[in-house]
């Protein structure tokens, strides 16, 4: 589904990916650890399109697509969706109105999404401008709705769980167990994925099928989830640190 080969990024002239590989097959999740400034956002921004974020060499391809030469929005319509950590407040624009866009151009999911809307309680925020006055954990479900009715087929996630309680965290695990679940027509198929989380409280509850660990720039260990995870949990990074020293 992706294949990254070589990447190196800039912004405002600091190199910030540094020669990055990464290869995430059809229908697998990926999740993406590492320090804070590590450079894990901004490998999916770079995924998106984000201007800002400058290629000095290397490629992104999604399904055989050069995305290096496509913008924005045509890489959205390519089917990448992603969830922000922090998105916008859009004044003016509720969250009705963006979730009956999606749904036009994906009919036959209308009755799900709706169904979903009314499950995760956020029906009384369809009237309001999206992201104002909510909380973390309200942000993190409208923001993950919007993501599920895009339909995307390679969907990013910039720390789900982040700034939510528990409650809110069972709502989001819910929320993208459904996201990354079975297609009822194959049910060997389902959704592909990368997902930045710091903590293993969601790879409890989701199944993920690969762990990359980031560490300036570069990815430098990819592995089984839970051996992984055991390990960060154990020493932290200081240990990934010291093994990319041997």
């Amino acid at each position: 589904m992706i294949r990254i080969n070589n990447l190196t990024v800039e912004i405002e002239e600091k190199t910030i990916l540094k020669n990055l590989d990464l290869h995430i097959p059809e229908g697998e999740l990926h999740v993406l650890m590492g320090p804070n400034g590590s450079g894990k956002t901004s490998l999916l921004m770079t995924i998106v399109g984000y201007p800002q974020y400058k290629i000095t060499s290397g490629t992104i391809s999604m399904q055989g697509h050069d995305l290096l030469q496509l913008d924005m929005t045509q890489r959205a319509r390519l089917g990448i969706g992603m969830a922000e950590q922090r998105p916008p407040s859009i004044s003016g624009v509720t969250l009705e109105m963006l979730l009956d866009y999606q749904l036009n151009r994906h009919p036959g999911k209308r009755d799900e999404i709706v169904g979903l809307t009314r499950n995760i309680g956020m029906e009384s925020f369809l009237k309001r401008s999206i992201n104002e006055g909510l909380s973390g954990g309200e942000i993190k479900r409208s923001e993950i709705l919007l993501l599920m009715s895009m339909q995307p087929l390679f969907a990013m996630l910039d720390e789900p769980d982040s700034g939510v309680d528990i409650e809110s965290l069972e709502t989001v695990a819910s929320m993208l167990t459904t996201l990354f679940s079975p297609e009822d027509e194959f049910p060997a198929k389902r959704r592909t994925g990368l997902m930045i989380t710091h903590s293993d409280r969601l790879l409890e509850k989701i199944h993920a099928d690969k762990v990359h660990i980031m560490l300036d720039g570069r990815i430098i260990c990819s592995g089984n989830p839970e051996i992984i995870m055991n390990k960060i949990a154990d020493s932290g990074f200081e240990s990934c640190r010291r093994c990319t020293g041997k």
